[in-house]
């Protein structure tokens, strides 16, 4: 059969405009339909998600961005709240986890998102609260999500646990205070443990290079493993607490960590960070709002 050849590449053109257009309608979609940010850090989703009269914090996207889970703090006690792209518009925030008696907060996904990690003080039995944080999980169903599942103790310990963030091959990391005297439980450092056939091994102590007698904590690692960003709380720090960076080196070994300087760090209390899963923004939480920026600077930090 013959097929007039201008009429087949009128044809192509038209399918290649509408496959780019779908691209660019998915992109506007994503991210609460938010304008994407430049170099310059920016409050995320105003008045949607960072409500001035509200502390919001630990946010995390899907691989897709169109689901997104953040903590809240209550009057002293932490909510996460949930909201997705249902069409062409993203469902009102709805409070996905909470309890009168203790928070849920610091959510993350699994690598493969069909978990959400977080960190509460619920008791390992029963109702009721426990003096310390531990990790938790719940599990996608077919119709919402299953009942808290603890990590287990090759993650929890007698004392704190906080913050979760994982590589893309499982290994989670996350802070603990299990080592600190007990007069001085602020003084977090970062762990990671690996995950064998779905069981998380003993977590083992990062390097002198991330941790040090000061508070390290609130970890983001780069699901490539090629760099981590945390919290910490050191002399020359410019606030109350301040987010930190390290690389990895080709022998495996890590940077010695750096401030991330005033484009991020203020006065004020610099947490939670967490990059989106496309590599583009790098989300944070500062002066009780959630903040976005593009992920130029952390190359500009590599540099």
């Amino acid at each position: 059969m013959y097929i007039n050849t201008k009429i087949l590449l009128l044809l192509l053109l038209v399918l290649m405009a509408n496959t780019s257009f779908s691209q660019k309608t998915e992109e506007r979609l994503q991210y609460l339909k938010q304008t994407p940010p430049s170099s310059t850090p920016e409050i995320f989703a105003p008045d949607l998600i960072s409500d001035k009269n509200e502390y919001e914090f630990g946010s995390v996207f899907n691989k897709e961005a169109t689901e997104f889970f953040y903590g809240v703090d209550i009057n002293g006690r932490a909510e996460i709240r949930y909201s997705k792209l249902v069409g062409n518009e993203w469902s009102k925030p709805t409070v996905l986890l909470s309890d009168e008696e203790y928070g849920y907060n610091d959510p993350f996904l699994s690598p493969d998102e069909k978990r959400l990690y977080f960190i509460s003080k619920k008791a390992l039995d029963g109702p009721g609260a426990k003096e310390d944080y531990d990790i938790w999980y719940v599990e996608r169903k077919k119709k919402g999500w299953s009942e808290p599942i603890n990590a287990g103790p090759n993650i929890n310990s007698a004392r704190d646990e906080y913050y979760i963030s994982f590589s893309q091959t499982g290994t989670m990391y996350f802070s603990s205070n299990v080592q600190a005297p007990k007069e001085r439980k602020y003084d977090f450092d970062i762990y990671a443990s690996k995950s064998i056939d779905g069981e998380f091994q003993k977590a083992v102590l990062l390097s002198e290079s991330i941790n040090t007698p000061s508070y390290e904590a609130d970890v983001f690692i780069d699901p490539k493993e090629s760099y981590i960003i945390f919290c910490a709380n050191r002399e020359e720090g410019l606030g109350e607490g301040d987010l930190y960076i390290s690389f990895k080196q080709s022998d495996g070994s890590w940077t010695k960590s750096k401030n991330m300087g005033k484009a991020i760090n203020s006065d004020k209390h610099e947490l939670c960070p967490f990059v989106s899963k496309d590599g583009k923004y790098f989300f944070y939480t500062s002066n009780k709002d959630i903040y976005w920026v593009s992920t130029a600077i952390i190359d500009e930090l590599k540099k």
